[in-house]
């Protein structure tokens, strides 16, 4: 959090890897030879004459150019430190950076999402930000408080939010004008959504085009729909999927599905909504505010337009976002340190927003963000942060993504009802919750 290039699924954890991580990052912590890791490193103003080659570990392409332009600048303070952008894709990221962790290699600086925070945290993997805080070079009260929070633990804090995005619907106009199809207001509901996916999926289908997405990644889809039926996902150290509004809110996927609004989930399994929606082939797009940069230099890029998700019971966006984080094992930490100060600084998340990939965190700062693609309401993704709640995350929460992924395509594909899956998931997200 995640296009051909970039999975949109910024909650998707260390697949694989949810039971014997702690095990795995001991060495590292230890600096790989039983001595004290360099992580809590006393922090310090670097002079600008200091000199230093480091690494910057991130999974999106598409930001690539806003990213530069942030170091090029950074080198105007600090014309000796060499910083190597590294760039994994999403689905081998978490992957790596295990690895990294593991043998103390880790990017000087690197992006962390929400789900994985803790583990690296506990893990001692990543350097607190308190010095940096305490010096006044970082001051959290210019972020989201959810976003600072999330970065938090045990009243310890490590990330500075990078950005935040919040979920729309991207529609591809051309589409809707296909079908013989109205583009819905702003103030649309589940059943006109629903309606809207299966008129068109019903008046394109000679072309195999589809009106709307399910999917796998709960970020952008059932999330949502999980809070605005009034459900949880976790919620005080429990699962909510047992409760009647979370099945609520899968149902309005699987309803979905069932009607031939969506493709199958088989069919989101091979090929992912956002792919569907870039292809031409799915007019409207549950996606994040990060979407954007992957319609730059498309032929959509002039053709969409964005809606608020609809409304349920109440209207909810998830919220999210990246932060920046020093590793703990890096030999620099004083020039890394530096390129995290500087990143989380407000020129730095001026030039961020002026790319359009992604709503900077830094307050203020989004209004370049907002005017990046004219035609489109991307204001609709800063508005939606005062009907916003944040991703669910526990301290492990890779071990009950796996569940989902695991129980809810048999839902969604319609193998089994809705509440036989939600009441096994909860039973056995439960358990791993215990052992949290």
């Amino acid at each position: 959090m995640s296009t051909p290039t970039f999975s949109p699924t910024r909650r998707t954890t260390l697949a694989g890897a949810a039971t014997g991580l702690g095990a795995l990052f001991t060495a590292a912590a230890c600096g790989g030879d039983g001595q004290e890791a360099p992580g809590s490193a006393e922090y310090s103003a670097p002079a600008t004459d200091l000199s230093a080659k480091i690494t910057y570990g991130l999974w999106d392409k598409n930001q690539v150019a806003g990213l530069q332009a942030n170091i090029d600048a950074f080198n105007q303070k600090y014309p000796n430190v060499e910083v190597a952008l590294n760039v994994t894709p999403y689905s081998e990221y978490w992957t790596k950076l295990q690895t990294q962790a593991s043998s103390g290699t880790l990017p000087d600086v690197f992006w962390m999402n929400g789900p994985n925070f803790q583990l690296y945290a506990t893990n001692e993997q990543i350097a607190p930000i308190t010095g940096a805080v305490d010096a006044g070079d970082i001051d959290p009260a210019n972020y989201p408080e959810a976003l600072v929070d999330l970065y938090t633990f045990d009243d310890v804090r490590y990330g500075v939010p990078k950005d935040f995005d919040t979920i729309g619907v991207w529609c591809n106009t051309a589409l809707f004008q296909r079908a013989g199809v109205e583009l819905p207001t702003a103030e649309w509901t589940w059943a006109e959504f629903q309606d809207t996916a299966v008129r068109i999926s019903q008046a394109l289908a000679a072309d195999g085009i589809f009106g709307a997405a399910g999917g796998m990644d709960g970020q952008t889809t059932y999330y949502n729909t999980i809070f605005e039926a009034g459900g949880e996902v976790v919620e005080g150290g429990e699962s909510g999927y047992a409760s009647t509004e979370s099945q609520e809110g899968l149902t309005f996927w699987t309803d979905l599905i069932a009607r031939g609004g969506s493709p199958s989930i088989q069919q989101l399994t091979d090929t992912t909504a956002d792919q569907w929606f870039t292809s031409g082939k799915l007019a409207m797009y549950w996606g994040g505010s990060w979407f954007r940069s992957a319609l730059t230099d498309t032929d959509l890029a002039t053709g969409v337009q964005v809606l608020p998700l609809p409304m349920g019971v109440q209207q909810v966006t998830v919220i999210h976002g990246v932060a920046n984080v020093v590793a703990a094992s890096s030999k620099n930490q004083q020039a890394a340190q530096a390129l995290q100060v500087y990143l989380a600084g407000e020129e730095a998340q001026r030039q961020l927003g002026a790319a359009g990939a992604v709503i900077p965190a830094f307050t203020g700062t989004q209004d370049a963000f907002a005017a990046s693609m004219p035609g489109a309401d991307l204001q609709l993704f800063l508005d939606a942060v005062d009907y916003s709640k944040p991703l669910p995350v526990s301290a492990n929460t890779a071990a009950w993504n796996a569940l989902e992924t695991e129980l809810l395509p048999d839902a969604f594909s319609g193998a089994r009802p809705v509440g036989e899956v939600a009441t096994e998931l909860a039973a056995k997200m439960d358990e791993v919750l215990a052992d949290e």
